[in-house]
């Protein structure tokens, strides 16, 4: 052998220890099922969007129109409602009681192997069951359907093709969450850094890890705008960076945002409480209380809308300044009180949509204060609005990072991140003081506990 044949060989040695370490750091495999992983349950995300809309507005639809009398119809809407409830939670009691509630603590104890991922139960109970509650009326949102649909189908990819590496189903179960949160508000970039904030605890960085959570997000981003829109989730306009001079009530506004926080946390915690004990109390207890709330939003449908639903559509009429003063306050109110019935009891919805919603209302109601109180500083309905959304969020679910970023991708209005920021950090720090736990953290732990119990 020659020294140019040994120096070829070198070369060719040296070029495929390069090519083995790029796998090692990033695996090829671990990507292709990441895409397919994020395409699918963009796919399913899409589906389910798509199913709650069609279901919800063909009740309201039918229940306004199949008499003449209003009260008639009421009736119709309560028995559709309840009927529709009731089987939600039926099946959630049934067939997977993991299904129930947002779905996120249950992904996150996945993610640390303390709670099972039954991918053959959960995907067709989670997906039935949030229509049936969604489709009722409930204050809910989608994400937390989507997040666990979206981190039993990584799970089921990763039983399917029987991979033997653990750390693939932990980077699977992580990527399918992300693009979850990705599919629910078209927002990618807010499905990764919820997983690396509010996971924090239990996923496991590496390079492979966030490589997977990224195409991930990517293909369930491109299936919601193929299949849905490109365009931002609200159509709310965009509104002027706030004066710089204004920017110390955005520290008063993050501290009563701080502290309705806690106590929607603290409320919520509570309700759950009461509501294990009710259900101790016998074995349909459960079922029968999914089939009063579903009555009571059937007559919320028609008799106040802006009451019942996830919220979505009481932001864009709020921004613009719809609602008088006394009215967001009234409808503030029956929201938190009601956002934290539904969601305690144990009904398959997600959290983040009806949070958005109350900080919405909050930061509406706070900006016709300063308005009144501060007209030199010209304050807009609509800026308070989307920072409210930014503060409620960051104090509840304890991820700043994200709430910001949720809401710029989803409002399209970058120019007022300065308030956001300083609104979450007042926030944060506010709900620390009082000792605020993050809700997911909270319920996870009590599941763990009840798990330990039982």
């Amino acid at each position: 052998m020659n020294n140019t044949e040994y120096a070829k060989l070198k070369k060719r040695a040296i070029f495929l220890r390069k090519i083995q370490a790029m796998q090692e750091r990033a695996p090829f495999i671990a990507l292709f099922f990441a895409a397919i992983i994020g395409m699918l349950t963009g796919v399913v995300g899409v589906a389910f969007q798509y199913a709650v809309n069609w279901i919800s507005n063909a009740r309201t639809s039918f229940s306004l129109t199949l008499f003449s009398s209003f009260y008639l119809n009421i009736i119709v809407s309560v028995i559709l409602s309840a009927l529709m409830a009731t089987f939600a939670y039926f099946i959630v009691k049934r067939y997977a009681p993991e299904s129930g509630g947002s779905g996120i603590p249950e992904i996150e104890g996945a993610l640390e192997n303390k709670r099972p991922v039954r991918w053959k139960r959960v995907l067709p109970v989670k997906f039935v069951s949030g229509l049936g509650a969604l489709g009722s009326g409930m204050i809910l949102g989608r994400e937390g359907p989507t997040v666990q649909i979206g981190g039993n189908i990584g799970k089921m990819m990763f039983d399917i093709f029987r991979l033997k590496k653990e750390d693939y189903k932990h980077a699977f179960i992580s990527t399918g969450a992300a693009a979850g949160i990705t599919v629910a508000f078209n927002a990618p970039l807010a499905g990764i850094i919820f997983i690396i904030e509010e996971m924090r605890a239990q996923f496991r960085f590496s390079a492979t890890s966030i490589k997977a959570v990224g195409v991930g997000v990517i293909m369930s981003c491109l299936m919601y705008q193929i299949l849905m829109s490109p365009n931002p989730l609200f159509n709310i306009g965009t509104f002027h960076a706030a004066p710089i001079k204004s920017l110390w009530i955005y520290v008063v506004f993050g501290i009563i945002l701080g502290i309705a926080g806690v106590l929607f946390n603290q409320s919520i915690l509570i309700s759950q409480t009461y509501f294990q004990k009710f259900y101790a109390k016998g074995k349909y207890y459960f079922i029968f209380t999914g089939t009063a709330i579903g009555a009571l939003f059937g007559i919320l449908t028609l008799v106040m809308p802006e009451i019942a639903n996830s919220g979505f559509g009481f932001v864009p009429p709020a921004v613009s300044g719809h609602y008088l003063f006394n009215t967001l306050c009234y409808i503030f109110i029956l929201r938190f009180i009601l956002t934290v019935m539904c969601f305690s009891s144990g009904a398959p919805g997600g959290i983040f949509s009806p949070t958005l919603a109350l900080g919405t209302a909050c930061g509406v109601i706070f900006a016709m204060v300063m308005q009144n109180l501060l007209p030199e500083y010209q304050i807009e309905l609509g800026a308070c609005a989307i920072i409210g959304m930014t503060g409620l969020f960051a104090s509840t679910i304890k991820a700043p990072l994200t709430g910001i970023v949720l809401v710029i991708e989803m409002t399209n209005n970058y120019q007022l991140i300065i308030p956001m920021i300083i609104t979450c950090i007042a926030s944060t720090f506010v709900s620390q003081l009082f000792r605020g736990q993050p809700l997911y953290t909270a319920i996870l732990a009590r599941t763990l506990k009840k798990q330990q119990n039982s």
